[in-house]
């Protein structure tokens, strides 16, 4: 009896040893049939169940702390043995960065990925691309968010049964938070990005919107945007991925297929140049490649996961082929950026009128009147395909465009520390000054126009800027930080301080304390200040009158006209409605 129990145990240890040593590599979603998807609990377990698997080919790690305590999680995953951003460096080996779940309830990516890099280590698909490329995977980004789990989180998602939500547990939509860096999440990534400096970084979502057959959009910059000779790349990796998807058995598009007017189909779409708030219009200004996948909502759940699995796998096969080749163009690029001093730079840009008809895969649908709505609502019969000629608006054209300063950007020591970490976030490159500088010769920003938004976003009131740099003159004390434009970031450093760039740190709200009055004349002492003024100075008696007899709205302000004599008079506040940072035309 002893015997048999004792070869019992030895069994039953052999068996757990076995299964620690073959630790299960499926996901849930696969043994649910794709009509689940597992909690982040199963990513820390296949993290280190994979790692544990293939030890020469896998890196689990942390790479930061969520608001409510959670571990972000990353794999480096390579057959060449690069491991760290080092290794990758060393070896010339271009990086791919894949990052699933920035909005948690589109997590197609998570579990395409996992599928993903286990069938490539298997060797039973893209043999030999991991050889030549690494892939960092982050198979959900925003965690906190994929654990605010429930059915409903998705409305117009066809699967799965639950999933996550799509903001943080501070409320923040990480996929509008590139530029300004607000969340933890987001610095945590940005510093695991200045860490690799991937080649490519694919950012996998999942549409909103109508009811049609395409099944994937593959949208991205360079395309349209960014370094122009970088743009051949970027459209290399964006058509070659399409490519593939079609000989795969998808039916992708290059474009974000959302309708101009919202659910009239009849109205097509534009495809333009997304801010950097996002993450494909990000990259580009750091002369990277930024792709974005979507798959369809209304898709189930099992074919979107094999649409992005297919994508993920198409971009590794094409870095493996062309990556030596596209990381040199955007070595050249960044060359190129270090030297975009007194050039003309776009701050944005806009999509012209011009249209041409596409065939789009659509099916049958009318618009009728909505006694529940009150306005007009689309029905789909996805019984009925039909082939729609929709009119497609892509031809894209520099917006507001202003030449880089040439030297770089003075911040004064009051907003060094402010400004300073903005800029270390992003890895752009600065100096403290030692010493001050006595009435520096510069270019000050006045702004002529200020418009704060009547609402918040995303916990900021936005401002729209109108103005011009001028020549000036300032005095700096010590600690002021000198800002060089002759740095291969020079576009991304645009954008943060450039006060009318659309995500800058100026039209996000950052310095709106220089656009508040914060002084004051008493009307009867502008009144009578104003008479005085008039009494001396006949050109201005003069300037006067004519602006009350070309200006009607002027004439009938007192407030305006009261304005006009305080904004000339030595009492009126210099500072008001000027930016803070200057740019200057001499290296510090």
């Amino acid at each position: 009896m002893r015997r048999s129990l004792l070869a019992l145990a030895l069994l039953t240890a052999t068996a757990s040893v076995a299964m620690a040593a073959k630790p299960n590599l499926s996901t849930f979603a696969e043994r649910s049939g794709y009509k689940q998807t597992g909690r982040y609990d199963e990513v820390i377990a296949l993290c280190d169940a994979y790692q544990q698997a293939w030890p020469k080919a896998v890196r689990c790690f942390d790479f930061g702390i969520t608001p409510q305590g959670r571990p972000m999680k990353a794999m480096a995953v390579s057959t060449s043995g690069a491991l760290t951003p080092e290794d990758a460096r060393e070896r010339d080996l271009p990086v791919v960065l894949a990052q699933g779940g920035i909005h948690a309830g589109e997590i197609d990516g998570k579990d395409a990925g996992f599928g993903l890099i286990r069938d490539m280590l298997q060797g039973k698909t893209g043999k030999g691309a991991l050889d030549k490329a690494v892939l960092l995977f982050v198979p959900v980004f925003n965690v906190d968010g994929h654990e605010n789990f429930r059915a409903w989180n998705r409305p117009n998602q066809r699967g799965p049964e639950e999933m996550g939500f799509r903001v943080t547990a501070q409320r923040y939509n990480l996929n509008r938070d590139y530029v300004k860096a607000d969340s933890p999440e987001m610095r945590a990534m940005l510093a695991l990005v200045n860490q690799w400096d991937p080649l490519a970084t694919l950012d996998l979502h999942v549409t909103d919107g109508a009811k049609f057959r395409h099944d994937i959009s593959i949208t991205g910059e360079p395309v349209n945007s960014g370094d122009e000779a970088l743009r051949e790349a970027g459209r290399g990796l964006k058509d070659g991925i399409i490519g593939k998807l079609k000989q795969q058995g998808s039916l992708p598009v290059g474009f974000y297929p959302s309708f101009v007017e919202d659910d009239d189909p009849a109205s097509g779409f534009v495809e333009g140049v997304n801010t950097p708030r996002f993450s494909h219009g990000y990259f580009q200004l750091r002369n990277r490649i930024g792709i974005l996948i979507e798959t369809h909502s209304w898709k189930p759940y099992p074919e979107r996961v094999r649409a992005t699995y297919n994508a993920v796998l198409d971009t590794l096969e094409l870095v493996a082929e062309h990556g030596a080749q596209w990381r040199q163009m955007e070595l050249d690029a960044d060359a190129r950026s270090a030297a975009l001093a007194g050039q003309p730079v776009p701050l944005d840009y806009t999509v012209t009128d011009a249209k041409r008809f596409i065939e789009f895969l659509g099916y049958a649908y009318t618009r009728t009147p909505s006694d529940i709505s009150g306005g007009t609502m689309t029905h789909y019969d996805e019984r009925t395909p039909q082939l729609w000629m929709l009119p497609l608006r892509d031809t894209v054209a520099p917006g507001l465009t202003v030449a880089a300063p040439k030297a770089g950007y003075l911040v004064p020591s009051e907003y060094a520390e402010q400004v300073g970490a903005q800029l270390r976030i992003h890895g752009i490159d600065y100096r403290v000054l030692d010493a001050a500088l006595p009435q520096a010769a510069v270019q000050a920003f006045d702004a002529d126009s200020v418009k704060f938004s009547p609402t918040p976003t995303e916990n900021h009131q936005r401002v729209a800027l109108a103005g011009a740099w001028k020549p000036a003159s300032a005095s700096l004390g010590a600690g002021a930080l000198f800002v060089p434009i002759a740095q291969p970031k020079a576009r991304l450093l645009m954008t943060i301080l450039e006060p009318q760039a659309p995500d800058s740190m100026a039209a996000w709200g950052a310095f709106n304390n220089s656009f508040e009055r914060k002084e004051y004349m008493e009307g009867y002492v502008a009144e009578e200040q104003a008479r005085l003024m008039l009494a001396r100075d006949p050109a201005l008696k003069a300037e006067f009158e004519k602006k009350l007899k070309d200006d009607p709205d002027f004439a009938k302000s007192p407030r305006a006209r009261l304005d006009f004599f305080y904004r000339r008079h030595p009492a009126w506040d210099a500072g008001y409605n000027r930016y803070p940072v200057l740019r200057t035309d001499t290296a510090y």
